[in-house]
């Protein structure tokens, strides 16, 4: 990436995550490469257009791009280690004025939070009518093991936001900030309250509420899912190899399959199978997000071999 152009919005996670994954190469984020603050929208279309040639974004649109044919992912965020998040912001004279205001804003929150976790590909559904972005996509971010909507305070969220600082100091004029005075769960709990639900149990869970549940008690975090066309609910695997023996029995059979989800061997991250990154040993085959997962795995693994995805069906069959 030395001396190339990235599309980022200056100050978003998108761009956190460049920052911190160039330093982490060696290169300065200031110097070594140039970036040009876009929304994501605008970055993307300075993409395709061959203004950038990278685009540092939440996952929606570097998602909507690959599933496009018109880009590949280059690194995945997930490899730092650091968790990124949305909050709600509130004014405290607003707040206190208005207690009832953010009460019903926090209970229409976790209704939409119960709904997403029941209900993921219709909320996906919505989500892309009012998005504009095609409902795979959606659902690659908002679908079971993608991204967690659990909406307390964890601590390490909050650990995280506190190492944000220095960063957002770096890239402008950005004021002290009390993270202890900032960080406010009280009417969160008050809305948890409301609801009888735990708010401790679920600030204690260090696991995504939102998970498949193959078959047989396998393990949720290598399971893979098939949405076929015309269905209106997915199918899950135990394994990403039993996954492509799925996609290859579609594929004599004639039925289509409209997306295909995997989650990172190494990372854990949800993708779309047909722009994985597969290897193969003697223990099976091994879905990447990245090349630079896949070869690390190859690197560790004497024997591995890398596969792009037709190679991959063809192994699996």
């Amino acid at each position: 990436m030395k001396g190339k152009k990235v599309s980022a919005s200056v100050g978003s996670a998108g761009h956190g995550t460049l920052v911190r994954a160039l330093r982490n190469d060696g290169l300065d984020p200031t110097r070594d490469v140039e970036v040009l603050n876009q929304q994501p929208q605008v970055g993307a279309s300075a993409l395709e257009s061959g203004q950038v040639q990278a685009l540092s974004q939440f996952v929606a649109w570097p998602g909507l791009l690959v599933f496009q044919n018109k880009a590949k992912l280059l690194y995945d965020g997930a490899e730092l280690n650091v968790p990124t998040f949305h909050g709600v912001v509130v004014r405290r004279d607003y707040a206190t004025q208005h207690p009832e205001v953010l009460d019903a804003f926090l209970q229409a929150q976790l209704d939409a939070t119960d709904f997403i976790h029941e209900k993921s590909l219709e909320a996906a559904r919505i989500v892309a009518e009012g998005s504009g972005l095609p409902q795979e996509v959606v659902y690659l971010y908002n679908g079971p093991g993608g991204t967690s909507f659990d909406t307390t305070l964890k601590p390490s969220l909050i650990e995280a936001f506190t190492s944000d600082v220095p960063y957002l100091k770096s890239i402008g004029d950005f004021a002290d900030l009390n993270i202890d005075e900032f960080v406010h769960d009280g009417p969160l709990r008050q809305a948890y309250m409301t609801r009888a639900k735990n708010y401790e149990t679920e600030l204690a869970a260090k696991v995504n509420p939102l998970v498949l549940h193959p078959a047989d008690g396998a393990d949720p975090g290598q399971a893979a899912e098939i949405w076929f066309d015309g269905n209106d609910s997915t199918q899950v695997y135990p394994t990403a190899q039993e996954l492509l023996k799925a996609v290859n029995a579609a594929n004599a059979a004639g039925r289509k399959v409209r997306a295909a989800y995997v989650a990172d061997t190494e990372l854990g991250t949800r993708w779309f199978a047909d722009h994985a990154r597969w290897v193969q040993d003697s223990a099976g085959l091994h879905p990447f997000t990245t090349g630079a997962g896949a070869a690390r795995y190859v690197a560790a693994h004497p024997g591995a071999r890398p596969l792009d995805y037709a190679q991959a069906l063809a192994a699996a069959s």
